[in-house]
């Protein structure tokens, strides 16, 4: 997961969002140091550029420890070329060093 820059709070519009209790504590034993919301816009940003046009990989093919064959039920795309992974063509998924499970298209290794 990338690092974003950090923005001053006094630059951020203040909005309001319920979550389940037990979600805001998960979120609060996730985050340590760092506060369960800045953790929450780690997330979502980093799901608005994996959803964006313009989405880079930011995997590198020494992140994944180990993967397995699959069959992708929705578009994917790979973290290490940014390749489309279409539904119902095969994919890998990767296992990373980190414990994360991650798309892979076919033959990304060899690139």
């Amino acid at each position: 997961m990338r690092t974003l820059p950090r923005t001053s709070t006094t630059e951020m519009e203040v909005t309001s969002i319920r979550l389940e209790r037990e979600l805001k504590e998960q979120l609060k034993q996730l985050s340590g140091n760092q506060g369960y919301q800045a953790l929450v816009r780690d997330i979502l940003w980093n799901y608005v550029q994996q959803k964006s046009a313009d989405y880079r990989p930011q995997f590198a093919s020494s992140d994944i420890r180990a993967s397995v064959e699959a069959i992708a039920r929705k578009e994917e795309r790979c973290v290490l070329t940014g390749e489309v992974i279409r539904p119902n063509e095969p994919m890998l998924l990767g296992f990373t060093t980190h414990g994360d499970l991650v798309p892979l298209s076919v033959g990304s290794f060899g690139r």
